[in-house]
């Protein structure tokens, strides 16, 4: 018994090095940046890289978050229907006081299932649309230099689940975006990278991702659909 102890204790220590090793060497400082008239230039030339048109335009998108949650999203009314397991959520964005919570097909009254549908949404639809929140209220847009290139660095100051939340977007030539670097709190290593070239258009013209690369694995968006 005392000999697996110690065999445990070690492996324990191993691992407690190996993870020490790894913040050290994987963790960035966010970078600084400069707002202003350039950093929003870049802004929009990303939107129209992405056709911005297409997507405000679109009224409905459907999508999964590494298959284990769904939505059909109705942009024009703000509402989004979220499942997952027995759980179903008719969610109100913008007042979700008049949302719907279902279990195994009943209705009930339950704030926490409700919550979790909101935390979900808010999550899960960020990795979908992203790159066209830029311009929207709390946003902070600055221009960085990254590897010689002008990279643009998006701060959160206030909405969603998680304010405070900085992203580095990594774009083309043309201004579409191929990844960007997150300093998040849900992760403790800051400059973590994800992908963001797997792009689909879709019926409506709205360009939207079906997946993400990280070094963690890879975030699957389903089958991502936008139509009218």
């Amino acid at each position: 018994m005392k000999k697996l102890i110690k065999i445990l204790g070690g492996l324990f220590l191993i691992a407690i090095i190996a993870l020490t090793i790894f913040y050290f060497k994987n963790n960035e400082s966010l970078p600084s940046g400069k707002q202003g008239v350039e950093a929003d230039t870049l802004a929009s030339k990303m939107l129209t890289a992405l056709n911005f048109e297409a997507y405000k335009n679109t009224r409905f998108i459907e999508w999964s978050f590494r298959g284990k949650h769904f939505y059909k999203w109705d942009k024009q009314e703000n509402i989004v229907e979220v499942s997952w397991e027995t759980n179903k959520v008719i969610l109100h964005t913008k007042q979700p006081r008049n949302s719907e919570v279902y279990v195994d097909g009943s209705s009930v009254e339950n704030s926490e299932i409700l919550q979790k549908a909101i935390d979900y949404f808010n999550n899960d639809s960020f990795w979908l649309v992203a790159p066209y929140k830029v311009f929207e209220e709390g946003i902070e847009r600055r221009i960085v230099q990254f590897e010689g290139k002008d990279a643009l660095l998006i701060t959160y100051t206030t909405g969603g689940s998680t304010p405070g939340d900085s992203y580095l977007w990594i774009l083309d030539g043309t201004g579409k975006p191929i990844k960007y670097k997150m300093w998040v709190s849900i992760i403790p290593t800051g400059g973590m990278e994800a992908s963001w070239n797997d792009w689909v258009t879709t019926e409506s013209g709205a360009m939207l991702p079906t997946k993400h690369e990280m070094s963690i694995g890879i975030l699957d968006m389903g089958d991502v659909k936008g139509y009218n």
